[in-house]
């Protein structure tokens, strides 16, 4: 059995000549055995692209450039999937997004939450609606990501699932950095990273022992998983030397040596993790092509319910709407806290996450339930990777650039906090297995870091420089 990788057919082969064919009645292609004596049009066994076959009038079936891949049998031609953009097929794919998961029934409070805005209900109203709208679209804009994965690979696949994941909090943070909500920023980040790693990951854990809970322990990729916590550990050495420097009063420049520091820091923290994507996607490819084999043998064979294009489309409607609700959701978090006595610092860190990794939680589950645990650590581990080595750097950037003084300082309780974490989290990843248990201990480590802000006091410092 040849497991061909996603975008390609799955073509079987027991001393068995095959050929992808056209066929005209569904507008797809299928496999079919050569006749004896018959070529598969491969010609030689270098890969090359070929003309688009014609029929027998000489026209073009649907302008697809077939493309000929050496394989392990010369006699097979891998043809890719056809993607069909046609508007009956998107018109499909909308009954796909809008109404292919039970948590769709929120999008209703998508008109809910402009209506509030629009007739300026109460804040906490507003952010309650806000929140509830942003669950289903954050979980929404995770489908149509695994729906791209499909076309790009798991490794691929599972950078985009992190990547989209983080749109909603990248969203959030761009709009309260715009408005000098720094310290929100800030908070919200650094509960996105806490939720992943604890929350995220201890449920995919949790429920894939449980439902494995035969095999005793499932296994993933130890060598990737030790890349990712080295990230994460040198994420808190950026963030700790300027919490220190402050605490400490050793500044030569009071306020502003603080931020040069964060500004410094932040740029090598964006260059390693350039270097990191190209580790991951060119240099070590193979390293995560292992894992990619390991998940995929096995498995039954999955397609995709929507296509390549529309999936594109999708990100980009979904995107647009999570901004126009974050903003509303930013504009409502201070009159929030103080209509339901909840500190800000708890909101942003624990409430604010939940809602905003969505998308994560569910695909980790999900893939952790199908024993497919190292795609689940690529969206828990590979988010938080992806929040503390680019998208707060990036932030620290953008603010730079608006005038901002967004800096690397979350203060020394928060990043004390994040320090514990890594640690925790570094040891539950080093052996390579997980269980049900250490899920269980992960998510419990999450409820005590939430009961700690929920008590916790932030007291806000004077931006640096003044």
């Amino acid at each position: 059995m040849a497991d061909l990788n996603h975008g390609v057919e799955k073509v079987t082969y027991e001393n068995v000549h095959w050929d992808s064919s056209y066929n005209e009645r569904n507008g797809e292609h299928e496999t079919l055995p050569l006749r004896p004596g018959e070529k598969s049009g491969m010609g030689n066994l270098s890969m090359s692209s070929r003309t688009p076959r014609a029929d027998k009038e000489g026209t073009d079936l649907d302008g697809h450039i077939q493309q000929s891949h050496t394989c392990i049998s010369p006699s097979i031609r891998i043809v890719p999937r056809n993607i069909n953009m046609s508007p009956g097929h998107f018109k499909a794919s909308v009954y796909e997004v809008i109404c292919g998961s039970k948590i769709c029934i929120l999008l209703v409070m998508v008109p809910v939450t402009l209506l509030a805005v629009y007739f300026q209900a109460g804040r906490g109203w507003v952010f309650l609606a806000s929140l509830l709208a942003i669950a289903p679209l954050a979980e929404r804009l995770g489908f149509v990501t695994e729906q791209l994965a499909f076309f790009t690979g798991a490794t691929m696949g599972g950078l985009l699932n992190a990547t989209f994941g983080n749109a909603t909090e990248m969203i959030i943070s761009i709009l309260a950095l715009r408005q000098n909500m720094i310290r929100v920023v800030q908070l919200s980040l650094l509960g996105s990273i806490l939720s992943n790693m604890l929350l995220v990951l201890g449920c995919a854990f949790f429920f894939g022992g449980l439902k494995h809970e035969t095999k005793k322990e499932q296994k993933f990729n130890k060598a990737t998983a030790v890349v990712s916590s080295s990230l994460l550990l040198m994420a808190v050495m950026g963030l700790l030397f300027p919490a220190v420097l402050h605490a400490t009063h050793t500044e030569i420049h009071d306020g502003s040596s603080e931020l040069t520091l964060s500004r410094f820091s932040s740029c090598v923290m964006l260059l390693a993790y350039c270097t990191y994507l190209y580790f991951q996607l060119k240099s070590h490819k193979e390293l995560y092509d292992e894992q990619e084999d390991d998940d995929n043998e096995g498995s039954e064979h999955e397609e995709p319910v929507i296509g390549f294009w529309d999936a594109i489309i999708w990100l980009a409607i979904l995107t647009v709407f999570i901004s126009i609700l974050s903003e509303c959701l930013v504009d409502a978090i201070e009159g929030a806290s103080q209509m339901w006595d909840v500190p800000v610092a708890f909101i942003s860190v624990i409430i604010l996450p939940i809602v905003g990794n969505a998308a994560e939680h569910a695909s980790a589950v999900m893939f952790a339930l199908k024993d497919k645990l190292d795609i689940s650590l690529g969206v828990a581990i590979g988010s938080s990777t992806q929040i503390s080595m680019f998208v707060i750097p990036f932030c620290v950037v953008i603010g730079w650039l608006m005038g901002k003084d967004m800096d690397l300082n979350f203060q020394l309780y928060e990043t004390a906090t994040l320090f514990i974490t890594v640690l925790v989290v570094a040891f539950m990843l080093q052996e390579g297995t997980s269980n049900y248990f250490k899920g269980l201990m992960l998510i419990l480590c999450y409820l005590i870091v939430g009961a700690s802000f929920y008590v916790h006091v932030d007291v806000p410092e004077s931006p640096p420089g003044n």
